[in-house]
């Protein structure tokens, strides 16, 4: 199978399994982990931030990011298609009690004026309003089909936000691969972020963990509501291992998926049953229209199964393709050709 789904299905390589395998560990709830303490450290250092914590996914990293933000009652503000509002499950409401103010922006991103009509604060409002005290972004914005930020407009949204007294999240799931296609380094991409959130088990490779980077304050607090969340974790420098390698060897190669799903996506975008949006397709991800006279999204994820090709439906009519590095040339081809048989 051509595996489409989503960048989280990688497996690790041989040499990151050799890696994992000599790694040394300690106990990291005891703080003696030395290969997670390296981790750490080297995420801090790439995004030019204190300090960083190790967490077992994205979703946990983005809830501790809210929890350290707020307080009970309080509203963060994302665009409507974030994934701390979608594919969180509420995490926002159950472990930090906030209310979301939602933006509806364009491809998964805000302008810096939409956030601050979008921010409100309990002072003046009679207390009727909740107390706006978080502005999260996404970069890539997966929602918007792996699109990047323009740096201007990261800057804006943060100096806005901070204007109002609001603490800046980055959901940087896939931060790199917004930087392999902008070319802005990390550290400048997230300069004016108070946390930044990094998956190391998407296009990265690893195969669980993401990194909290922030000033050292901040990530003192993180350390606590990881614990309370369920997140220590003992001899984890087995899986700290996996990240360093992949933050040393899995960047670069990052452009390889974008350059192969947009072979995917030109592809299929020239057949009669399908359409793409191509301006949207910047990183590994194309979002797939199908002509509903014709298919079904399901019906096509099933066809496309039959012919060893594995995706899954986003909408009735929506499909989602994503490239990573366990997708070769040959398995765009695969798939790009189980397409075509079905566009005859």
């Amino acid at each position: 199978m051509v595996d489409l789904r989503s960048d989280t299905v990688t497996r690790p390589s041989a040499a990151m399994r050799e890696v994992m395998k000599n790694a040394e560990v300690g106990d990291d709830v005891l703080g003696d982990d030395e290969t997670v303490i390296q981790l750490q450290e080297l995420g801090a250092k790439m995004l030019g931030k204190e300090s960083a914590l190790f967490l077992p996914s994205g979703t946990m990293s983005n809830a501790v990011a809210i929890r350290c933000h707020t307080q009970p009652g309080d509203e963060l503000v994302t665009e409507s298609k974030s994934h701390i509002y979608n594919y969180e499950g509420g995490g926002y409401a159950a472990l930090s009690g906030c209310s979301i103010r939602l933006v509806q922006g364009k491809n998964g991103m805000m302008t810096a004026q939409q956030v601050r009509s979008a921010i409100r604060k309990a002072a003046g409002s009679q207390s009727h309003f909740a107390d706006g005290s978080l502005v999260c972004m996404e970069n890539t914005a997966n929602g918007g089909g792996g699109v990047c930020w323009e740096q201007s407009e990261i800057d804006a949204v943060s100096e806005t936000a901070h204007d109002k007294e609001c603490a800046v999240h980055m959901d940087g799931a896939r931060l790199f691969n917004a930087v392999v296609h902008t070319g802005v380094p990390a550290d400048r991409m997230v300069a004016n972020c108070d946390t930044i959130s990094i998956c190391l088990s998407k296009g990265l490779g690893a195969p669980v963990g993401s990194l909290l980077v922030g000033d050292e304050e901040v990530i003192e607090n993180a350390h606590r509501w990881r614990k309370m969340f369920g997140g220590g974790m003992r001899q984890a420098g087995i899986i700290a291992s996996a990240g360093i390698y992949s933050l040393q060897n899995n960047i670069d190669r990052l452009s390889e998926d974008h350059a192969r799903i947009r072979s995917l996506a030109e592809a299929i975008s020239s057949l009669d049953s399908f359409s793409i949006d191509m301006e949207i397709v910047q990183t590994n991800m194309a979002y797939i229209n199908v002509d509903e006279e014709k298919f079904s999204a399901d019906d096509v994820v099933n066809k496309l199964a039959n012919k060893g090709i594995d995706l899954y439906s986003t909408g009735p009519q929506d499909i989602r393709a994503v490239a990573h590095l366990d997708v070769d040339d040959e398995g765009i081809e695969q798939a790009i050709s189980a397409f075509q048989s079905l566009s005859h």
